[in-house]
């Protein structure tokens, strides 16, 4: 986690329009960065919903490339696809959470107030999470995929078996008979993939973590790899429609032979994180392990 000295004068504001319950706690986040001497800025959608007179620009990338701080109001998707429409940029991201269980929102609705005081007082840490990339290897002319979390090789509508030939650099790993396989980063290990058996990563830890979806085969597990190796899987299925998913969200069909590349992404987001807040604290109050205080 790396400090950020900046001061923060410009705060944007994002969220998820679909979401009309965000409507008065961005007008609210509004008035509080206001009050306290600083800027807003939104994007057009954000601005339409919140009906807020303030700079806007037209997508969130261009309103990130403007600010020295992004609040993000929705739920852990909203993240994910800011997370992939910011990638690359140094713009610190907080999620304000308007909806359920979420991993990547970091603020509940009422904690908003203190939340913002503690950020102009400097209290807090930028925790830098990569991003994991797919290339499509028999359409060279198409760019590179990105995801946050997962990308999920799987089946359409069908409720049949895919079947996947897996390499792991060029080493053959195993052939899959499954619903699907995800191939998720650290941030992603609390997702999709944790909800299919796999392990929950650090997002310190420099892997990722391969999980078939119900495999035919019983003694399929997850499995750990270096998150700069490059993971290839080919599809064998010739009947049953197969579909490359980025977070659960973009969605690419895949041909019988096509091959998927996927391994970490040069590309990364900045998510801020006040002081006092952990990994491990997250984990134990979003899952209410043992040791919980909630």
């Amino acid at each position: 986690m790396k400090k950020r000295l900046e001061p923060i004068r410009k705060v944007g504001l994002a969220a998820n329009s679909q979401k009309t319950l965000s409507r008065e706690l961005i007008q609210r986040a509004a008035r509080l960065i206001r009050r306290s001497g600083r800027e807003v800025f939104c994007d057009a959608a954000t601005s339409q919903l919140a009906g807020l007179a303030c700079t806007q620009f037209g997508d969130t990338r261009s309103l990130a490339r403007h600010v020295d701080l992004l609040l993000v109001f929705g739920g852990d998707g909203t993240m994910l696809r800011v997370g992939r429409e910011t990638a690359g940029l140094p713009t610190p991201i907080l999620g304000v959470k308007v909806g359920g269980l979420g991993f990547l929102t970091a603020v509940q609705n009422p904690e908003l107030p203190k939340a913002l005081e503690s950020i102009w007082r400097g209290e807090f840490s930028i925790d830098v999470r990569t991003l994991i990339e797919a290339r499509l290897c028999n359409r060279p002319d198409a760019a590179p995929q990105l995801a946050l979390n997962d990308f999920v090789i799987g089946r359409g509508d069908v409720f049949r078996l895919i079947e996947l030939s897996v390499h792991v650099d060029e080493e053959l790993l195993t052939h899959y008979r499954c619903d699907g396989l995800i191939i998720a980063s650290p941030t992603g290990s609390t997702a999709y993939s944790m909800a299919a058996g796999g392990a929950i990563v650090s997002p310190k830890a420099d892997v990722l973590a391969l999980t078939p979806i119900c495999p035919h085969t019983l003694s399929n597990r997850s499995v750990i790899v270096n998150a700069h190796s490059i993971v290839s899987a080919k599809v064998l299925s010739r009947t049953v429609q197969t579909i490359l998913t980025a977070d659960g969200q973009v969605q690419t069909p895949l041909e019988p032979g096509e091959v998927v590349e996927m391994s970490r992404s040069r590309h990364a987001i900045r998510l801020l994180r006040l002081k006092g807040s952990a990994f491990f604290g997250t984990l134990r109050q979003k899952l209410h392990w043992s040791g919980s205080s909630l």
